[in-house]
C-alpha cells in the first residue's frame, strides 16, 4: 500500500450534550497491544466515569477491527465511534470517548450521535494525514551543476532532505515512489548522465495537503 490514512499525534477536546460531558480522544498506534494500553490508561485516568467507549482498526487493511459499549445500550456508542474511523478510512488508530453522565438521558439515537462527535473532535484535534510511502534518491554531481539542479528540483517540488559538500555536491532527495523515475529520468537528462544517482532506502512519511510533515 503506497498510501493510507492515520493520525498525526495524540489529541483530545471535549463537548457537552445535555449536560454529559463527553472526552474525545484519538492516538495513532501501530499495533493491537498498544491500542489496548491506551485504553487502559484512559480508563484508569477516568475511573470515575459512567462509560469509557473505544474503538480502533490496526493493519493497513484494518484487519483488526475492535470495539467496546462500555455499558451504554448495545449499538449506541462502540459501533458509532468505530464507524466514525472507518468513515475517515483511519489505519492503525485507536479512539476513546468517556462520558460523564449528566443526568438527562439521550436515547438511542441520541447516544449514537453523541459518540459520532464525541470521536470526531478528538479525531480533529490528533490531526488527520495521509501516510505516503517515499524513497530517498541520492544525487551526486559536480558543483558547476549545483545552481541548475536546485531549480529543476525545487520547480518539480520534491523534498531536499541534505546537501553534502565535499569533492563533489551530494543531495539527498525524499521522492514520491510514483515520482521516483521521473527525477531519476530529469537528472540524467539536464547532467548529460553525468549525475550519480543511488536509490536508498524505501519509508512511509506523513503529509497534510500535500505537504510534508515531519
Amino acid at each position: 500500500m503506497s498510501t493510507y490514512k492515520t493520525l498525526h499525534d495524540f489529541g483530545s477536546d471535549e463537548i457537552i450534550i445535555e449536560k454529559s460531558t463527553f472526552i474525545g480522544y484519538a492516538k495513532p498506534i501501530k499495533t493491537e497491544e498498544e491500542a489496548v494500553e491506551f485504553v487502559n490508561e484512559i480508563k484508569k485516568k477516568h475511573k470515575d466515569a459512567t462509560h469509557n467507549v473505544w474503538a480502533y482498526t490496526v493493519g493497513k487493511n484494518m484487519n483488526i477491527q475492535r470495539y467496546s459499549d462500555d455499558g451504554e445500550p448495545q449499538g449506541t456508542a462502540g459501533i458509532p465511534t468505530l464507524e466514525v474511523i472507518k468513515k475517515e478510512d483511519l489505519r492503525d488508530v485507536v479512539v476513546v470517548v468517556t462520558r460523564y453522565f449528566g443526568g438527562i438521558k439521550l436515547g438511542a439515537g441520541g447516544l449514537v450521535r453523541a459518540y459520532t462527535k464525541g470521536a470526531k473532535v478528538g479525531l480533529e484535534v490528533a490531526k488527520i494525514i495521509e501516510k505516503v510511502m517515499y524513497q530517498e534518491v541520492k544525487i551526486k554531481i559536480d558543483y558547476n551543476q549545483l545552481g541548475k539542479i536546485q531549480n529543476e528540483i525545487m520547480n518539480m517540488g520534491y523534498f531536499v532532505k541534505d546537501t553534502i559538500y565535499e569533492d563533489n555536491v551530494e543531495m539527498i532527495v525524499y521522492s514520491r515512489i510514483s515520482e521516483v523515475d521521473s527525477l531519476t529520468s530529469r537528472m540524467v537528462d539536464i547532467t548529460s548522465a553525468t549525475a550519480e544517482i543511488v536509490l536508498g532506502e524505501e519509508f512511509y512519511l506523513s503529509e497534510q495537503d500535500g505537504q510534508i510533515i515531519l
